[in-house]
């Protein structure tokens, strides 16, 4: 009897233990491997690329380099260091590998062989550096780095060193998640021979403005002509009130010979971005949008021909963006990515004809790509994928997975059921709605089920793997999620995206209904247990729907939501966004529409549990939104909590904090759904 209950005891703790490995949870997800930075060796027969991967325990992540043959095989780790090694590109002869790494103190460029051996600094600038490219011919290297030149409270009141003060007389005092600094991101300009730098040149020096732009732009915005004599960047020159005001950035060339710069697109007065050299030099592609002010404009492919001195807008008549460009080693193809039905697919353009060629298809989203000869490489990832890095031959359209970076991890999960469907709006259009089933689906069973209020505003439903808003984790924890592609989200041609500028309270949000209306239906979902979450769009989306569900929900989440629209206007950063897609200032007569939607108005109506997210870093919706709703809701008895993150911005990326929202999230909505 004692034997066959201890192996009774050992079949239920295997099983435990089985239950345990196959639920999708906060814990395992950041435990998986993040894919970053793929680069194809210049002879486009090995494949470098980074792996950051966190420590809980220690709540933070370290980014190693990997190389990987183009053909497919097993990865090899080339970095020791440690601290984090990232930014690795290959040297232009392919005999070198070099990435930043702080190794030393702060971020330098240090060299090694492919295989990680033989690995020395060969920088040693002043205050670091945060991103650089060698010049094709090997002779120079650009890097960018901060310079400050405007003086600081400090600087005026030595005799004060205690004092912690910041003073403004203009505008983008703040921006995204930082205090303007004093300084400003420069390009640097320096010969390279035998493996050392010589005395670098600011191609900027006075000018008070940033390149790449902040707060997202990377090395991306920045790039070597093929015969190493030029350089093509990105750069918004204004300051300030003006600055805030203006999406008009440009592309400048610089000349290394001359010294002397020239802007390409004055021309424009929306961005223009990214831009990229043909091999042969003769031609140069960037992404440009034509409306001033409107950050969600249409991005199209400009191709500058430096023979004819002519621009040509290359997706003309292609109703979608387009971003990521790569050359053919013939000049005569394009490849980039384009979002079409809330996927991201790779495209070709035949450049003397115009052709254009869809390669990919499927459900998922490329968001790299790199030439290597025959074949393109990419990094791919799907909602029940994070980023891995595949290989597509162009030619007849096949992928192949190269890497398998959380192979082992996700082997034992059992995964989300992910299924689409198309619903009707209440002005007859279709609207693709993703519906993530739990892992252990039973149509017989009833689920509550949650509506996925999406970011942006103009920001696709796609393919993505997130590592905040995760339906996968949703999934696991016995929810379905309703992710609707509404009016405003991009990959359904212009139209559609634009339709929510002036419009937050509008059909966005009847398509948000209708969506939910319509799954509701179905006999597996528990329509008395319905939820509502979203961030920073969604956010506001969670604010507007607590006081205009008409019973629908029985409870909410906001994350970094706007509340009260003429506060958030008084207290954002870049007023372009605001200016293009509220229409302008709360005092303007007559006073724009959008504030009718303002979800302070319907604070009256608010019946409905609810908790609020915010951190205290984040200056594009800040703070304060998230405290005027909660200290409504209490001041009404609503039930409802407040979480609150001191030192996170827009998003939670720190690990034990991140861990902590999602069980605080599910927590919440098991009271009140379960």
């Amino acid at each position: 009897m004692k034997k066959i209950l201890i192996i009774m005891l050992a079949i239920l703790f295997t099983s435990a233990l089985t239950t345990a490995q196959e639920k999708f949870s906060a814990e395992l997800m950041w435990k998986l491997g993040r894919v970053n930075d793929v680069q194809v060796s210049p002879d486009g027969k090995t494949i470098l690329y980074g792996i950051t991967y966190y420590n809980l325990k220690e709540n933070k992540g370290k980014n190693d380099l990997y190389v990987l043959p183009v053909d497919g095989g097993k990865p090899q780790k080339i970095t020791t260091h440690e601290s984090s090694s990232f930014n690795g590109i290959w040297r232009p002869d392919g005999k070198a590998v070099a990435c930043l790494s702080s190794a030393s103190g702060t971020p330098q460029i240090w060299e090694m062989n492919p295989d990680g051996s033989n690995l020395h600094k060969i920088s040693s600038v002043d205050g670091g550096i945060n991103g650089f490219a060698y010049s094709p011919d090997m002779k120079h290297i650009l890097f960018i780095k901060d310079v400050k030149l405007d003086k600081s409270p400090l600087d005026l009141y030595p005799d004060l060193p205690e004092a912690n003060v910041i003073i403004a007389d203009d505008l983008m005092y703040r921006h995204w998640n930082q205090w303007h600094d004093y300084a400003y991101s420069h390009i640097f300009v320096a010969s390279y021979q035998h493996g050392r730098l010589g005395e670098p040149i600011d191609i900027m020096e006075n000018e008070r403005w940033d390149s790449p732009l902040m707060p997202h732009g990377g090395m991306e915005q920045i790039t070597w002509s093929p015969d190493g004599s030029k350089i093509a960047y990105t750069c918004k020159k204004l300051t300030g009130k003006e600055y805030a005001l203006s999406t008009n950035s440009d592309i400048y060339i610089y000349d290394i010979n001359t010294r002397e710069t020239i802007n390409l697109t004055s021309d424009n007065p929306g961005y223009d971005q990214d831009p990229v050299f043909s091999p042969d030099g003769s031609k140069l592609v960037w992404h440009s949008m034509a409306t001033p002010g409107f950050e969600a404009d249409k991005q199209r492919i400009m191709i500058h021909d430096f023979n004819s001195k002519t621009t040509i807008d290359y997706s003309k008549g292609f109703d979608q963006s387009s971003s990521d460009f790569v050359w053919s080693s013939d000049n005569r193809t394009l490849f980039f990515i384009s979002g079409i039905n809330a996927t991201y697919q790779i495209y070709s353009i035949d450049v003397p004809t115009h052709r254009m060629n869809q390669i990919t298809t499927g459900d998922h989203d490329y968001q790299s790509i790199a030439f290597a000869g025959n074949i393109l490489i990419g990094t791919k990832m799907t909602m029940g994928m994070p980023t891995e890095i595949f290989s597509v031959n162009y030619t007849n359209n096949t992928e192949r997975q190269l890497s398998f970076t959380n192979f082992e991890i996700l082997k034992g999960v059992k995964l989300a059921n992910i299924e689409k469907r198309l619903v009707k709006t209440t002005d007859g259009k279709d609207m693709l709605v993703w519906v993530i089933l739990p892992p252990d689906f039973k149509k017989n069973n009833k689920y509550p089920t949650l509506l996925y209020c999406q970011g942006g505003p103009q920001s696709a439903v796609s393919q993505f793997f997130s590592y905040r808003w995760n339906f996968q984790m949703m999934a696991a924890n016995d929810y379905i999620v309703v992710a609707p592609n509404r009016r405003g989200l991009p990959t359904f041609g212009q139209e559609w995206n634009d339709q929510i500028s002036k419009d937050y309270g509008g059909q966005n949000m009847l398509d948000y209904f209708s969506a939910i209306d319509d799954v509701a239906k179905e006999p597996w979902v528990d329509e008395n247990r319905l939820g509502a979450v979203g961030a920073s769009y969604g956010g506001f989306s969670i604010f507007w729907l607590a006081g205009n569900h008409q019973k629908r929900f029985k409870t909410f989440i906001s994350h970094c939501g706007m509340y009260n629209l003429e506060s958030f206007y008084a207290s954002t950063e870049e007023y372009f966004f605001v200016n293009y897609d509220i229409g302008g200032p709360f005092w303007e007569k007559p006073k724009p529409k959008s504030y009718e939607f303002s979800p302070h108005r319907f604070i009256t109506n608010w019946d409905t549990p609810i908790l609020i997210i915010h951190g205290s870093n984040d200056f594009r919706i800040p703070y304060t939104q998230s405290l005027e709703a909660f200290n409504a809701a209490q001041l009404r008895g609503i039930p409802s909590r407040l979480m609150f993150f001191p030192d996170e911005t827009h998003f939670v990326t720190k690990p034990q904090n991140a861990v902590l929202w999602q069980n605080e999230f599910f927590k919440w909505l098991d009271k009140w759904l379960k």
